[in-house]
């Protein structure tokens, strides 16, 4: 037999049966470039509020449950999680976040942006403490230079 020359057995009017396989190789790339991305970016997701933190030395502190964050942008507006507290209702804002737990009970973490007054973020830190959240964690980002 040459190429390109049927035999007669076969004859011509036999159709191709479909072909019963998918082939799953480009959906397994597809989800493992997916995967990559959102390992990639979940931790990048945790602070819902743009906050240009100040530079410290100090090594993190483990934490056992979720904290209640608290962030003061560069505008001086305080945000409880994602969400902008109106002048003043700092402690409702805390109650409804913390789902009816304490203050005193949850650990407070305070992010702060570095071009704000020190004053400011004293003055929310006081008012978190007469609130009653006696734990307050303050937020930095990590660096290596000594001062």
């Amino acid at each position: 037999m040459a190429m390109g020359v049927h035999s007669h057995k076969r004859g011509r009017n036999r159709r191709r049966a479909p072909m019963a396989e998918i082939n799953v190789t480009p959906l397994v790339d597809v989800m493992l470039v997916l995967l990559i991305i959102f390992m990639v970016t979940a931790p990048l997701m945790t602070a819902g509020v743009p906050v240009d933190l100040p530079d410290s030395r100090a090594n993190a502190l483990p934490q056992e449950e979720e904290p209640l964050n608290v962030s003061i942008a560069g505008d001086g507006v305080i945000y409880v999680g994602e969400d902008a507290v109106p002048q003043g209702e700092l402690g409702t804002a805390l109650a409804t976040a913390s789902e009816g737990a304490a203050c005193n009970e949850r650990e407070v973490v305070l992010r702060a942006d570095k071009t704000l007054d020190y004053g400011r973020v004293m003055g929310v830190m006081g008012e978190l403490n007469r609130l009653g959240c006696n734990s307050i964690s303050l937020v930095t980002n990590s660096s290596s230079e000594s001062l």
